[in-house]
């Protein structure tokens, strides 16, 4: 079984946010496929499952998405290398798409409450945002709409995305790196 989290902020302000694009990949992947909605409060996530696949968008806010995938993670039992964490990224240009196991969190809240609940190495699916012009508008950021430009452009990165994740579940991650990164 594969955990798939998207990283994002719940409610339709956040919506089109950078911060939810992690939330966008989750509703274009499941948007056609037959799943059943598993409601359990104690999971704080919207989560549906199709086949041996679990979806996930916690419901804690981006801050507190461990407590969530904790909680998923220890009723179902799954296993760090069978969890895909699709999350924004800072660091990386907008429309960059790069896949890790591990690592720091890169001063991402989200990330900092993953890595405290469930530990560093899950595989991580990064999508590039891009940087603010003035490196104390962080915030402001990442809780702003994508452009139009940019949402165009999400007609292809969310594609594309898609399927590495699905490669990444049968596939070795130096595979799907070499045949899915984006730069």
């Amino acid at each position: 079984m594969h955990l798939i989290v998207g990283l994002g902020n719940i409610g339709e302000k956040y919506h089109l946010t950078r911060h939810n694009i992690g939330f966008l990949v989750i509703d274009e992947m499941t948007k056609n496929l037959s799943t059943s909605n598993i409601n359990n409060s104690n999971f704080q996530s919207t989560l549906l499952k199709s086949g041996y696949n679990l979806f996930a968008k916690p419901t804690t806010y981006m801050n507190n998405s461990g407590v969530a995938v904790h909680a998923i993670k220890e009723y179902y039992k799954i296993e760090l290398e069978n969890i895909i964490v699709i999350h924004d990224d800072l660091d990386l240009p907008f429309g960059t798409v790069k896949f890790k196991i591990g690592g720091g969190h890169g001063g991402h809240n989200g990330l900092r409450s993953l890595d405290s609940h469930i530990g560093k190495d899950y595989i991580r699916v990064r999508i590039g945002i891009g940087k603010p012009a003035d490196k104390n508008d962080v915030a402001n950021y990442v809780l702003s709409n994508f452009s139009k430009e940019e949402l165009n452009k999400l007609q292809d990165i969310i594609p594309h995305t898609i399927k590495a994740i699905e490669a990444l579940k049968t596939e070795e991650i130096d595979y799907v790196k070499s045949k899915f990164t984006l730069k």
